[in-house]
């Protein structure tokens, strides 16, 4: 019997999924698609209790995807970053795939969470506990209005960038292997994004941020440090991947790092090709070794990534738990990184 333990994941892309097929979004949802990671009947396989739902846009497409996969199997690599997305483009998208989440709501199977207190219950109630997150803060200006306006949406948890560069700051090329320390820190925007996000209890996602803003993050915020889907620099040094200094930081505020499940930031060449739970547990180990087990999380990476082939999708969550405790992670241990470090996160980031 494999272990029945919820899973609250710190990253999806599962609105992009339905963004890119917004007609058949009743069908992806109840599995009768059957592409991608996650549905609601794989979700309830899996025990997946919830997680945060990532408002991410696109770049527009400038070149061949299949030549930039191509030099991700091909280390070293380092990717050119899309340029920079005007708030006008952001917004439409932005609107959109925030549109399919209360969409998911009103089905009755979801509820989207503004609370630790509303993600237990909802969990309770047999729900899917989703968190407004977005992902590259494009559909926001420099003025900071159209963060009260998601605010008052439900918005609880905002990356200031995806890789490309925004107003607010600069994130890590997709390159292997490679520092994170890659260019200049926090804009004057995005130090007053950083201030307007702690004052509204909005969490700082750190994932994609390179160095000089995650340092700047770590000067001005009074919450704690998080990064919901990054692995260790130390095993893959990728640039989208966290230094130990990083680890240090974000264990001394209380912070949380969920693994991502991306192959191409578990494996120790940098690939894109399969891998195991050998190289997830190896992340596990070295972030376990820093950060202590109340600091550690999942954040798959779901429908954004190419994921591990012994774990397939969403509903696979259940043979990860069993790997774990295969590997000697006592089952206090499992239940931390599944789902309680999360829930204690946010309520030391909301205080609620």
């Amino acid at each position: 019997m494999l272990p029945q333990i919820p899973v609250f994941d710190g990253h999806n892309d599962f609105l992009l999924r339905l963004l890119n097929h917004p007609l058949r979004r009743e069908e992806i949802w109840n599995g009768q698609d059957g592409t991608g990671h996650i549905d609601l009947p794989r979700a309830r396989a899996g025990n997946f209790a919830g997680g945060f739902f990532a408002i991410y846009t696109p770049s527009p497409m400038s070149g061949d995807l299949e030549q930039m996969f191509a030099a991700m199997d091909t280390p070293p690599y380092c990717l050119d970053l899309p340029p920079m997305l005007p708030m006008t483009e952001a917004v439409n998208v932005a609107l959109a795939e925030a549109g399919h989440l209360m969409w998911l709501e009103r089905k009755g199977d979801l509820q989207i969470c503004r609370t630790s207190a509303q993600i237990r219950a909802a969990m309770a109630a047999g729900k899917i506990a989703a968190i407004l997150h977005m992902e590259g803060a494009e559909a926001i200006g420099p003025d900071l209005d159209a963060l009260h306006v998601w605010h008052a949406a439900g918005l609880r948890s905002l990356g200031p960038v995806w890789s490309r560069p925004t107003v607010f700051g600069h994130g890590v090329p997709f390159a292997y292997p490679a520092s994170p320390d890659t260019g200049d820190g926090l804009t004057q925007a995005g130090k007053d994004l950083i201030r307007e996000c702690n004052a509204l209890k909005i969490m700082i996602d750190l994932s994609h941020l390179n160095e000089k803003g995650f340092d700047d993050v770590a000067r001005l915020s009074d919450a704690p440090l998080v990064a919901t889907h990054s692995n260790a620099h130390a095993v893959t040094p990728s640039a989208r991947n966290l230094t130990d200094r990083q680890l240090h930081q974000i264990r001394d505020t209380g912070g949380m790092v969920g693994l991502n499940y991306a192959t191409q930031f578990l494996r120790p060449d940098g690939m894109r090709g399969d891998c195991g739970w050998q190289e997830m547990l190896r992340h596990l180990d070295h972030l376990l070794s820093i950060l202590g087990e109340d600091h550690i999380g999942l954040g798959s990476d779901f429908d954004g990534a190419d994921i591990p082939s012994c774990l397939g999708d969403v509903s696979g969550l259940p043979k990860l738990l069993q790997a774990m405790l295969d590997h000697g992670y006592g089952q206090d241990l499992v239940v931390k990184i599944a789902h309680e470090n999360w829930l204690a996160l946010l309520e030391r980031s909301w205080g609620m």
